[in-house]
């Protein structure tokens, strides 16, 4: 990709209708005149006003564009990427999956599986012990899972919170299932 676009200036806003007669309309991060791609940052489909959605638009497939504001400044360049860190959060992230991946094989329950993926989201240091829940190796959950199936050094903060953990987990888990229960009747 060329660093200056010969048809859109990076920061410029554009708005394109695609064949498929979807609006598109953002910020140009790059474009690329051979392949005729266009990058554009866009406000967040979530709604979080920090995020954004990128979107790649191939100009061969636009009926129509639009330069809504043209900018003539050349903006500064981006930061340089830290790839060791980037790199390191992919390995991270790879191990934790097949870290979960393995640990939920570990356990036919499915309250138990369900019980252990509420805990792995918010804490790293859960794993499988036979078919009872093990956290920060201080603290085991034993099937059916229920609070009182927590077992640990009673005065803990680890005990504790892993025991109003389960406790909320099961509340919620109760909740939805009465939910789910009266749409279907």
């Amino acid at each position: 990709m060329s660093t200056v676009s010969d048809c859109f200036s990076i920061g410029s806003i554009v708005a394109t209708r695609t064949c498929y007669n979807e609006d598109i309309e953002g910020e140009v991060l790059a474009f690329d005149p051979q392949t005729k791609m266009l990058i554009l940052k866009c406000p967040s489909s979530s709604g979080i006003p920090k995020r954004h959605d990128v979107n790649i638009i191939n100009l061969s497939l636009v009926s129509d564009v639009q330069i809504k504001k043209e900018v003539t400044t050349v903006p500064e360049p981006p930061p340089s990427l830290n790839l060791h860190r980037l790199n390191t959060r992919v390995r991270n992230s790879i191990e934790n999956k097949r870290r979960l991946v393995s640990a939920l094989s570990a356990c036919l329950d499915p309250e138990g599986q369900r019980l252990f993926l509420a805990i792995a989201r918010v804490i790293d240091d859960v794993s499988w012990t036979g078919q009872s829940i093990r956290v920060y190796n201080e603290v085991t959950i034993t099937p059916p899972y229920k609070v009182e199936n927590v077992i640990g050094e009673q005065e803990s903060k680890p005990y504790n919170y892993i025991r109003k953990f389960v406790e909320r987990h099961w509340r919620d888990h109760s909740r939805d299932s009465a939910a789910n229960s009266s749409r279907h009747q």
